[in-house]
């Protein structure tokens, strides 16, 4: 079985998505430049040239409107934004052009635009570069948010993105871009609106967005020695939302933990824990508990920092105190230290 990692996993497909239509260009801030963005846009400028991989101004709100201009003339263009901190900048055209032009054309118009934009912590940015905003663009109707948190899912979801006929908004955790795993070397589609279960168990859900799903595995691993089974549920969609599987899984198992990437207030976890709440009522033995970012802008400082963003023992502790379980000791055990592999920004 052939390895890849995420990064290499997102080359690969805009590379066979180039290959196969004509249509398909990419374009961002520093994307022929040495880094390549973690390597994502590695070798596309020397196979199809500046026309078709090309780096644009520091101008996020008129690049996305040269995007939705050329989705509209027919192109496909797939536009990267480095932090999705300066999507905000571009949020007139994505909200009030591309997420409605099918709907106020009645159909006529289409915009096949993907936007990447990378998300989460890197080497103290601090509040600038660091934000998330999932439920800030799933709240869009006419925008389709996509998160994948595994190499085949970011091959597989880009490709279904690249090949829709709407604006997809792809969201990458940068820790995410060294995850390795299966990834066919035929291009294949994993279907936009569809979850994923990453992890089988009986006694306790816990849905989770992007990076909180590496989290969550390790989580699950650990308590798995105590005797605990936690079923992991990956939404990869934000929307539109599966909440079929989430609610499926829920009623099995009784508990439900939401662990989101992202702040809590009016957040995506809300919403979850909202369908939760109406659909499986009757089958809930506690209530939905949310995990998410403090709620305060992003300190700087690596100490603030770790405090600020929840990682595997939160969710370790908050299935213990659910299950009324005694703590377990996690002194000998190894956390995730990305930091340590961190290179740069890009």
């Amino acid at each position: 079985m052939r390895n890849l990692t995420f990064a290499q996993a997102i080359q690969e497909a805009t590379m066979q998505e180039m290959e196969r239509d004509s249509n398909v260009f990419i374009y961002g801030i520093g994307l022929p430049t040495h880094p390549k963005i973690f390597g994502t846009t590695e070798g596309l400028e020397e196979r199809f040239g500046a026309k078709r991989c090309f780096d644009s101004p520091i101008s996020e709100d008129s690049m996305t409107g040269f995007g939705i201009g050329a989705a509209l003339s027919g192109l496909r263009p797939i536009q990267v934004h480095i932090r999705v901190d300066f999507l905000i900048l571009a949020m007139n055209q994505l909200v009030n052009m591309a997420s409605s032009y099918s709907y106020g054309s009645g159909g006529k118009l289409s915009v096949p635009l993907v936007v990447r934009a990378i998300i989460g912590r890197g080497f103290g940015q601090g509040y600038q570069h660091s934000k998330s905003l999932l439920s800030t663009f799933a709240h869009i109707p006419g925008l389709k948010v996509i998160a994948p948190s595994t190499p085949y899912d970011a091959k597989g979801l880009l490709i279904s993105a690249i090949r829709d006929n709407n604006p997809v908004l792809v969201l990458e955790h940068r820790w995410l871009y060294w995850a390795e795993s299966h990834v066919p070397e035929e291009p294949y589609t994993v279907p936009i609106g569809k979850g994923n279960m990453l992890r089988e168990g009986k006694d306790i859900t816990v849905v989770a967005t992007s990076w909180m799903n590496i989290e969550a595995l390790k989580a699950a691993e650990i308590l798995a020695r105590a005797g605990v089974s936690v079923e992991i549920i990956d939404p990869r969609t934000l929307s539109p939302l599966d909440d079929g599987l989430i609610t499926e899984s829920v009623k099995k198992t009784g508990h439900c933990i939401v662990a989101d990437y992202d702040w809590l207030h009016c957040g995506f976890s809300a919403e979850v824990s909202a369908r939760v709440g109406e659909q499986c009522f009757g089958y809930l033995q506690s209530p939905v508990e949310r995990i998410g970012f403090a709620s305060t802008p992003c300190p700087t400082t690596r100490f603030l920092e770790n405090k600020f963003y929840p990682n595997a023992i939160h969710i370790i502790r908050a299935v213990e105190a659910k299950l009324k379980l005694k703590p377990t000791d996690l002194s000998g055990e190894e956390f995730y230290s990305h930091e340590n592999r961190f290179k740069g920004p890009f």
